[in-house]
């Protein structure tokens, strides 16, 4: 089944592609293979830090929502999420707290959705890191790189 059907299967609507918020682009693609740069989450997800000020439940949701502006934004850059063979490499960035472990737990907000939407093309590689701060305090960024074709 396609990624696009499971979207449409799912009921996911994907949203407006975010616009660079300062001297980058949202997407490089090179060859076979397309970089998503980092993204946050939309303005409704909590701020501050994983663990203290956010729940890992919310932080999982705040990455899922991540998840959901990659997707978009790959559909921009590719016309369609079909092109998509494989979901190289995802790097997970979560502002915690400095005792907190649970990174992975967070992460997997946007691995199981590029999983459910992706089927086998979104299994990855992927490092989920915690970061004593990230921009305006957001909980997570996502970056991810996927083979197209």
């Amino acid at each position: 089944m396609s990624a696009e059907q499971r979207l449409q299967d799912l009921g996911i609507t994907l949203p407006e592609p975010i616009q660079p918020a300062a001297n980058y682009v949202r997407y490089h693609q090179t060859g076979n293979l397309l970089f998503i740069s980092g993204t946050g989450p939309d303005a409704s997800c909590p701020k501050g830090k994983v663990d203290t000020e956010v729940s890992v439940d919310d932080a999982y949701q705040a990455a899922r929502s991540v998840g959901l502006q990659i997707l978009a934004t790959a559909r921009a850059a590719l016309g369609s999420l079909d092109r998509i063979t494989k979901t190289v490499k995802v790097l997970g960035m979560v502002n915690s707290a400095p005792e907190f472990g649970g990174q992975p737990q967070v992460i997997n907000g946007c691995s199981d959705l590029l999983v459910e939407v992706l089927g086998e093309a979104g299994r990855h590689t992927r490092s989920a890191v915690g970061f004593v701060a990230l921009p305006n305090q957001i909980a997570v960024e996502i970056e991810a790189t996927f083979e197209v074709e």
